[in-house]
This record gives structure tokens, C-alpha cells and sequence, in this order.
């Protein structure tokens, strides 16, 4: 069998984590992989995919500007349809929800199931409305649709809802050196942008520093609010207490430099990097945004949870995880037993079982669930 993998790029996300994972449980199927991507051939591959794995990038960058955007998305549309019409895979896996769109578009007439998944919050996404118009016309034409939570269906369309299938991120814990680095540190990751809420843990931070005068901060990741988050650095005093290292050089290098773990994020897809560090045994304290952290977190029980967006919760969280030892070991430990849930063998045998079924819709073109009730 014939497979493709469509995102935008190759760079350091969370769906491009979950591609490398799934591709190589694909190839362990005997199946032919590939991955299309808009970004450059010269841009960086973060993840090191198998060597059997197929790269195709098509130059045509999501993020590039120009003088018609509907000139380049009609470019990106028209040459990952020459693709599909020629390679006449069996079945085509897009990620994202603007990826989604251009697949699916994409797609048309091509005889191609394409399996569609959300990684994000597309309610909380800024974005024109015609991207959900049109969501709201192509995603019927989907094989299947893949949501990451329960509650993160309703983003979708309503009456798509009752065909989406959750399969939550496959969670392989970073093996990562032990920490050999004596000041304890407190560790996020993710995208500097307005997104992953580090303004918020930075004041949250400011306001227990005096407390814990040996605990320390860093926010791992690149992105457009570096700038913002030096001057709020510098503005808070915790110059010599917070830090931006930038991203980690290979995937999970950030669990070496954590005595626990925080996420910030006004809103997520499923927060991988909260079911790493739950793997890697770290405490973890986190905003119980929209969508992952309660699929994951049991308050009190494996890690702590506080209400999205409550500053002053997450500073009072923060002040019983750094000030415990006894809480963060305790947390710490609970936390490797819950994150079995999310074992990356079985979750990747959901998606090699879904792509599988799929594959069968290729003569016919029906979504998976509609075919399942044309036979029942």
C-alpha cells in the first residue's frame, strides 16, 4: 500500500513528531511512504525520518507572502494535485486545519481517500471566516476525520461530529540524559507566540521568585514573540532567573534540563510536550485549557491542574510543586503510570488500522463511517 503524509513543514511541531512516529509504524507494515510538504528542499528537517521514507517539498511555503494569497493557494492546491494524480496514492493523511483545506481541495476528482486531522483549536485560531466555510463543505468529503480529545469535536462542523474518531497522540517519553545541572528548574516548551501563554507563566513566575530564590526558568522554543518575552524578562527583574535557550537541538533534549515541568498554553491540540514530560516522570502542573490537559491530568493525582487563563492559580500551583519535594516525587511517579494511556504502540495501531480501512474506500470514494453504515 501507497501512503502520503501532507503538512505544511518540516520543522519542530507536534505534527510533524506524530509523522515521523506514524510513518515508521506504516513502514514496519511493509507499506510505501511519503511525505509532502509546501516548505523548501533547503529548509531544516527537525525530526530524522526513516531513510525509507519519501520526501517531497513542493516550495510553495504556507507562511510566504505575495502579491495574491489566493494566487499562491491556488498554487499549492493545483501542485499537490498533480501529485496525487500522478503517484495515485492509496491513501492520503493531512494534518492541520488549513492543510486540511488544500488537501481536500486537492483531492477532488482524484480518487484519493484522505483521511483529514485537527492538531489544534480552530476555534481559538485566528483565521479568515472562508477558511471555515470551506471546512464546512470539504470535510463531508472526507474518509475519515481524526480529533485528538472528545471535547475537541466540537470544532467541527455538527453534523461531522458523530463521524469523527479520536485517537489521542501516540506519547513516546524523550530518552534524555539525567540532570546533571544543580540549580532546580522549572521547564515549558513550545512556539514563542501568544498561543503557548508564556507572558502569563513569566508574571506567575514573577510572583513566587522570591520564595523559591534557588529554582530557575526556562522556556524552551523559538517563534515571533522572542522579543516581547526579553522585555517582559527585563521588566520583571528575572533576568538572571528566566531564560530563553531557544529550541532544544534534538527532540526531548529539554527533559535533561527539568526538575519539573509547566504548560502555559491558552489553548492546545492535545499538549504533547505535557504527555512527554508525564512519561518522563517529571511533576507537571498545567492550565486546564481547551483541548488535553484534563484528558491527561488527574488533579492532585498525577499532576495539577488550574483553570485556564487564572494567572494567580497557576502561581499558587507553581508555589506547591517548587516548595514540595515530597508532592513533586509523588506527582512525578503517578505521572509514568498514567501516560501508559497513551502508549505510542497502541495508538499507532489505531491509525495503521484506520488507514487500512480507508484504503478500502478508494474505488468508491465513501467516508469511512458511511460505508460502515451502508453495510450494517
Amino acid at each position: 500500500m501507497r501512503i502520503v503524509f501532507i503538512l505544511a513543514a518540516l520543522d519542530a511541531g507536534g505534527a510533524e513528531r506524530i509523522i515521523d512516529l506514524v510513518s515508521r509504524a506504516a513502514l514496519a507494515q511493509g507499506w510505501d511512504v511519503t511525505i509532502v510538504t509546501f516548505d523548501r528542499p533547503t529548509d531544516p528537517v527537525f525530526h530524522r525520518y526513516d531513510a525509507r521514507v519519501r520526501l517531497r517539498r513542493l516550495a510553495l511555503p504556507i507562511a510566504a507572502k505575495g502579491p495574491s494569497r489566493i494566487v499562491l493557494m491556488m498554487r499549492r492546491i493545483w501542485a499537490l494535485r498533480k501529485l496525487l494524480r500522478k503517484e495515485r496514492f492509496d491513501v492520503a493523511v493531512s494534518f492541520l486545519t488549513k492543510v486540511n483545506v488544500l488537501a481536500l481541495l486537492a483531492r477532488i476528482g482524484t480518487g484519493t481517500p484522505m483521511i483529514v486531522s485537527e492538531r489544534n483549536n480552530p476555534l481559538r485560531q485566528r483565521s479568515h471566516f472562508v477558511w471555515k466555510l470551506l471546512l464546512d463543505r470539504l470535510y463531508p468529503t472526507a474518509a475519515a476525520i481524526v480529533m485528538l480529545t472528545e471535547r475537541s469535536k466540537i470544532c467541527l462542523p455538527r453534523a461531522q461530529r458523530v463521524r469523527a474518531l479520536v485517537i489521542p497522540n501516540p506519547m513516546l517519553a524523550p530518552r534524555a540524559a539525567p540532570r546533571i545541572v544543580s540549580p532546580p528548574t522549572l521547564v515549558a516548551v513550545g512556539r514563542l507566540t501568544e498561543q503557548k501563554g508564556f507572558d502569563m507563566l513569566l508574571n506567575a513566575f514573577a510572583e513566587i521568585a522570591d520564595e523559591v530564590p534557588d529554582w530557575r526558568l526556562k522556556i524552551f522554543g523559538e517563534g515571533p514573540d522572542r522579543a516581547a518575552l526579553e522585555r517582559q524578562i527585563e521588566r520583571l527583574g528575572l533576568g538572571s532567573r528566566a531564560f530563553l535557550p531557544g529550541a532544544s537541538a534534538t527532540p526531548g533534549d529539554w527533559v535533561a534540563a527539568a526538575d519539573a515541568f509547566v504548560l502555559s498554553s491558552r489553548y492546545e491540540g492535545f499538549a504533547n510536550v505535557l504527555a512527554e514530560a508525564m512519561g518522563s516522570g517529571l511533576p507537571v502542573a498545567a492550565f486546564d485549557c481547551d483541548f488535553g490537559p484534563a484528558d491527561m491530568v488527574t488533579d492532585n493525582v498525577d499532576g495539577l491542574l488550574v483553570p485556564p487563563e487564572d494567572t494567580a492559580a497557576l502561581a499558587a500551583a507553581l508555589r506547591r510543586l517548587l516548595t514540595d519535594a515530597a508532592l513533586r516525587q509523588r506527582l512525578g511517579a503517578a505521572a509514568v503510570a498514567g501516560a501508559v494511556r497513551f502508549d505510542a504502540r497502541q495508538v499507532n495501531k489505531s491509525w495503521i488500522d484506520l488507514i487500512a480501512k480507508c484504503a478500502a474506500t478508494k474505488d468508491d470514494g465513501a467516508p469511512v463511517t458511511s460505508r460502515r453504515r451502508r453495510v450494517g
